[in-house]
């Protein structure tokens, strides 16, 4: 069977193509035109169109077209509904439906300003929601901090919670920084935004505390540091180039490394390199 809708797909537009193709009619042809050819291309080719106004597959009440598709070709799936929830919740810019409905606006708003060719788009975008589809149906449970270094932090800022009130320096501050020496590497990315969201924490309120215990240093100052002590020792230790260093201690480019380096120990890496080779 033919399916046919308006060009420009963003989110609504990959999501049914993908729900056709993976639940409905695995055959199916998706075809993009302008609004305004939908319904004449649709009589001329014998396609089914959906997701504009005044066909069948369209929204309906509160829902979208994706929601209709489910309700139409009955399909009782769990994870079916989670992802009609996201969609939904992205497609009408009311993120309180779903937590993943913002980051799903976002990365397509993104794709489409970037990729002009609708099928090239839908291409990516099929991959995209087979990742979503299978969190929806396997992982929807699991939490980032049921991984160790997850789980540690969280294990951390509730020993600090319970300590605030202190004006000790609290057994946290210590466990924190061996943590982070000990684990800081390629995957180390945490940002204090992202553990004061996991733990629903004011952010400002972390951010302040942190800094009392940790050089007076900000997090992020405070984990910059630290990757250029690791990166430090791996100058000393290995024979890696200086951008396999900056990409093995989380700096974004060589660029950015030197830069960091250069501010925090008055030196060029390069420089700092080569004394180590005359020592």
């Amino acid at each position: 069977m033919k399916w046919i809708t308006r060009e420009r797909p963003k989110i609504d537009r990959i999501a049914c193509p993908w729900l056709i193709k993976r639940f409905i009619d695995p055959e199916g042809e998706i075809i993009y035109v302008p609004l305004n050819e939908v319904l004449i291309k649709a009589a001329e080719l014998e396609a089914i169109p959906f997701d504009i106004p005044n066909v069948e597959y369209s929204h309906y009440e509160d829902q979208c077209s994706f929601d209709y598709f489910l309700k139409k070709h009955r399909l009782k799936d769990d994870a079916l509904f989670r992802i009609a929830a996201i969609v939904r919740g992205a497609d009408t810019d009311r993120f309180d439906f779903a937590p993943q409905a913002a980051g799903l606006s976002a990365i397509f708003l993104g794709l489409a300003q970037n990729i002009q060719n609708d099928h090239e788009l839908l291409e990516l975008g099929m991959k995209i929601y087979d990742g979503l589809y299978t969190w929806a149906k396997y992982l929807y449970q699991q939490k980032h901090t049921q991984e160790p270094v997850g789980q540690l932090w969280l294990e951390l800022f509730n020993k600090f919670l319970e300590q605030k009130g202190s004006k000790k320096t609290p057994k946290w501050a210590k466990e924190i920084r061996e943590m982070i020496q000990d684990q800081i590497d390629t995957n180390m990315t945490l940002s204090l935004q992202q553990v004061s969201e996991e733990l629903e924490i004011n952010p400002a309120y972390l951010s302040r505390e942190f800094s009392k215990h940790f050089e007076n240093l900000s997090f992020g100052d405070y984990i910059r540091k630290m990757r250029i002590e690791k990166a430090m020792t791996l100058m000393e230790t290995t024979d890696y180039s200086l951008s396999e260093i900056a990409y093995l201690t989380g700096f974004s480019d060589q660029s950015h490394f030197n830069r960091i380096f250069k501010k925090q120990m008055s030196m060029k890496a390069s420089d700092y390199k080569k004394n180590l080779t005359k020592k």
